[in-house]
Order: C-alpha cells, then structure tokens, then sequence
C-alpha cells in the first residue's frame, strides 16, 4: 500500500505517492530523477546517497521517503544549482578532488557542512568531518587541500 508524501525537495513543493520501505536516495532518483544522488553501499557506509534533511547531512539510503514526509530535502543538485557551493566545486576541480566523481556529491555536501560550522578547520578536522565518504580515487589528499582552500578563500573574502 503506497503512502502520500509532501516535501520541499531542492525549493520546489513535491508531492508523491511512494512505497512504505522505499528509501529516500531511490525516491530522488527514480521518482524525481535527481540522479547526483547516488547508490553506493545501502547499508551508510560510504556516503555517496548524502542529501540535507532540514538542514542537515543525512545518509539518504538510511532513511525512508515517508520518513522525510513535511521535510525539507536539498540534493547536490540543489546546492550546486543555487550557487552555494560554486567556489568548493571550483577548488576540486582545480585540485583534481574528483576523479570517477562518483562519490563527489556526498563529499560536496558534507565538506559544505562542515564549512558552515568551523571556518578554519585544520587538515585533521577536515579529515575527520570527511571520514564517512568514501572515496577510491583520490587518496584524499586532493580533496582536503580544496577544502582547506576553500576555507581560506572564504575567510579571506570575509575580512
């Protein structure tokens, strides 16, 4: 028996009828087709299902699409879209931060979620913070140098 969901997904006021145990990554990607979210593990392991749940990072694999029934939903699409995260997007390319890009747009969310809470993380925390996301291609190292840039380029925007 499918069950009614109201959501604002990226903005925009979406309303659908879904299966009680879909999970919300599917939801965006097959129903709405926001395909940036991607299916990786299914068990929250590897952070590449990564979407905001009213404001907050979340494993969209983890949840079900009832479950964000009156929530707001932002996928990387929606980020990227907006402007947000333009000059993080523009540190991994100049850093060769993604390379399959698979696991790109989970890391792009969550290291914007952590930029929005410290503004001058240093290369442990930013490691730390990133932990969750898993990515073969990179190593790492690129992806911690573009957020550390981004980072500072943002302070020094500030001042």
């Amino acid at each position: 028996m499918k069950k009614r969901v109201r959501m604002i997904v990226n903005g925009d006021p979406v309303e659908a009828e879904v299966a009680p145990r879909q999970h919300l990554a599917d939801f965006l990607r097959e129903t709405l087709g926001l395909t940036g979210t991607h299916i990786g593990c299914e068990h929250g392991i590897c952070g590449a299902c990564s979407v905001r749940l009213d404001g907050a990072v979340i494993r969209g694999c983890l949840i079900f699409a009832v479950q964000a029934d009156g929530a707001r939903v932002e996928t990387i699409e929606g980020v990227s879209d907006s402007g947000e995260i333009a000059d993080l997007q523009a540190a991994f390319a100049a850093r060769n931060a993604l390379q399959c890009g698979y696991c790109t747009p989970g890391m792009l969310l969550t290291a914007q979620e952590l930029l929005m809470q410290s503004a001058a993380p240093d290369r442990e925390a930013i490691r730390e913070y990133l932990s969750g996301n898993y990515c073969r291609c990179t190593g790492y190292q690129a992806i911690i140098d573009a957020v550390e840039a981004t980072a500072k380029a943002r302070r020094e925007a500030k001042q």
